[in-house]
């Protein structure tokens, strides 16, 4: 299951209308109405597919001048993520597990290739 909030934006004076036509499409909970045109609404899907379908349906609703999703929350990736995590041998950095001071660390991008 997959969960994602989203912000649909609209002009203030469309709000009520665009909320109507938001609550009517069936495709997400609204939980924060703006009265600057923001309505802060979360969408459930069983993959990223449907939910990427219902996020198509809000910025296609007569009113709305757009609507993005925010944040994406899936349980197959974490748990996905955790299994990997579990799979590697050394998952924190040497360096981490060092005394250093933050001054002699000097940073490439890569902590598990750091040297000091």
């Amino acid at each position: 299951m997959n969960i994602s909030s989203c912000v649909v934006r609209c002009h203030p004076n469309d709000l009520e209308s665009v909320k109507k036509r938001v609550e009517d499409s069936g495709v997400c909970d609204i939980h924060i109405v703006d009265e600057k045109g923001y309505i802060v609404v979360t969408i459930e899907g069983e993959g990223i597919e449907e939910e990427i379908n219902k996020l198509k349906t809000l910025q296609f609703l007569e009113g709305v001048l757009s609507a993005e999703m925010i944040y994406s929350y899936s349980e197959e990736e974490l748990d996905r993520a955790r299994e990997n995590f579990e799979l590697i041998d050394n998952p924190v950095p040497e360096i981490l597990e060092k005394d250093v001071r933050a001054e002699e660390i000097v940073y490439h991008g890569d902590l598990k290739k750091k040297y000091i």
